[in-house]
């Protein structure tokens, strides 16, 4: 068997990855698996194989629905917000900023990259609103007919 990272196309890899995509890890996170092949050949692969290039589609859109998901999942998880202090002459638990701060970003990264790529289902509604001056009505404009110089309009 060959060594190295797999080439050619295979429809069960293929389905691997789609898989993977679907479950919410980025490309280059499962480019880093050692059953992966690289990122170039992935490209190659959605190009020239156009089932292919459908289900990866399909898993990346799966993707973000699972990225919707993790926002929950991390917002609703606990675990470590809390330490025990080390400090005998003052024991019980403090704060832990830093993974409160990690949770955070960790959920805004999520939120940011679901506005980009999605943004009618997860990105802010956006409204404009046009008016006249000082916030008035706009009046209607004149219709103006023109006549030629015979007459007809």
């Amino acid at each position: 068997m060959p060594a190295g990272r797999p080439s050619d196309y295979n429809e069960d890899i293929a389905a691997r990855i789609c898989l993977a995509l679907s479950e919410g890890q980025s490309l280059r996170a499962v480019c880093r698996q050692d059953w992966a092949p690289e990122l170039i050949t992935i490209w190659r692969w959605i190009g020239r194989h156009p089932e292919f290039g459908a289900q990866y589609a399909k898993a990346k859109q799966e993707g973000l629905e699972a990225l919707a998901e993790d926002i929950m999942d991390i917002a609703d998880n606990g675990t470590n917000d809390w330490m025990e202090k080390n400090d005998p002459d003052n024991p019980g638990w403090r704060v832990n900023g830093e993974n409160i701060k990690r949770a955070q970003l960790r959920i805004d990264s999520r939120k940011w990259v679901l506005s980009k790529l999605c943004p009618k289902k997860f990105g802010d509604k956006v409204t404009q609103e046009v008016s006249g001056i000082d916030g008035k009505p706009i009046e209607q404009a004149l219709t103006v007919q023109f006549v030629k110089a015979d007459g007809k309009s």
